[in-house]
């Protein structure tokens, strides 16, 4: 079961009244349902197969590799030329930090990159890669940052709950560590700034929007999870 502090973020400046603070205040049971779920509680009690963490692995490449192209996107759109650096910077890191954390996975799980490319992008994974790509070059800035927002924060938080955790298991620690450490967390904190710099600036109807996007993509967030549990396939 969830702990009393997932309630409220760990991560980010957490000022009452930031925007941030009420975006998480809309997710806040999204997150509670993710922190519930076997997938994520079974990194740490031992109860998750490695084959389903596996499966989740190799969607993730897939995921990820649309992730860093949302944030190309988001990037371009930025209001000032720090920020368009930051999210650039980010992009690559997808590439540098994130698929270097696979690399060193696959082999402990008996994946080969070749395997992974093998893999059918599952229907949770193609539905919100699409949703990700739509938004980022259809929408405003705000749009865009609102849905990648989510892939940052909530694991970050996860990681943030795991690393209280432990498990013992080395190949799920080494995930748990990656999310749950400062670097990501700075990493974080550094998107939510700019958020709650921008957020106040939205008028009532982009505010709305970007709020939307916000909790579609944290509702995919935990349908992620749950599809890698599941395993989850193409039906017909």
């Amino acid at each position: 079961m969830p702990s009393d502090t997932t309630t409220a973020p760990r991560i980010g400046p957490n000022v009452a009244g930031s925007w941030s603070s009420s975006l998480w205040n809309e997710i806040a049971p999204t997150f509670e349902a993710i922190i519930a779920h076997p997938f994520v509680t079974g990194l740490t009690d031992g109860t998750l197969p490695a084959d389903a963490f596996a499966g989740y692995v190799a969607q993730d490449v897939h995921y990820l590799r649309t992730y860093a192209r949302a944030l190309a996107v988001v990037a371009a759109k930025a209001p000032t030329l720090a920020d368009t650096a930051m999210f650039a910077r980010h992009a690559a890191e997808v590439f540098d930090v994130e698929l270097s954390l696979h690399g060193e996975l696959l082999p402990a799980l008996g994946l080969s990159t070749e395997a992974v490319d093998a893999v059918p992008v599952a229907p949770t994974t193609l539905a919100y890669n699409s949703y990700l790509l739509a938004t980022a070059y259809g929408g405003s800035f705000a749009d865009g940052l609102a849905a990648v927002l989510p892939c940052y924060w909530i694991y970050a938080e996860v990681g943030a709950e795991l690393l209280q955790r432990g498990s013992s298991d080395a190949r799920y620690q080494r995930w748990i560590d990656s999310y749950g450490g400062d670097e990501f967390a700075a990493t974080v904190t550094e998107v939510l700034a700019l958020a709650d710099r921008i957020g106040p600036e939205l008028t009532p109807a982009d505010d709305a929007t970007a709020r939307e996007h916000f909790v579609v993509t944290s509702r995919y967030e935990w349908m992620f999870f749950d599809a890698a549990y599941r395993r989850e396939v193409w039906p017909v």
